[in-house]
């Protein structure tokens, strides 16, 4: 399972880098922690788009209402699993 969260952390990680075409860090680099809003700065408008990517990524449904509890990759990472885990 954490195998599973890792790889999950990972590839959260490139999405966003990708999307907001972040310079000087790497998916391995990139701290998983780092709080998206508060240190990176990103805005509801990208989170939307992360969520969209994530949820044709992973085929899960991401409701709007959780956009806000979506701060980090770690606890992106943990919403994925849990959702994967319910099967929705």
């Amino acid at each position: 399972m954490a195998t599973d969260i890792q790889q999950t952390t990972t590839r959260i990680a490139e999405i966003i880098i990708n999307e907001l075409k972040l310079e000087d860090v790497t998916p391995e680099t990139f701290d998983a922690d780092l709080d998206l809003v508060d240190e990176i700065g990103i805005d509801s408008m990208d989170l939307a788009t992360i969520a969209l990517v994530l949820r044709d990524e992973y085929g899960i449904r991401i409701d709007e209402d959780d956009y806000p509890k979506l701060t980090t990759v770690r606890i992106i990472a943990e919403y994925i699993s849990t959702k994967l885990a319910e099967g929705k």
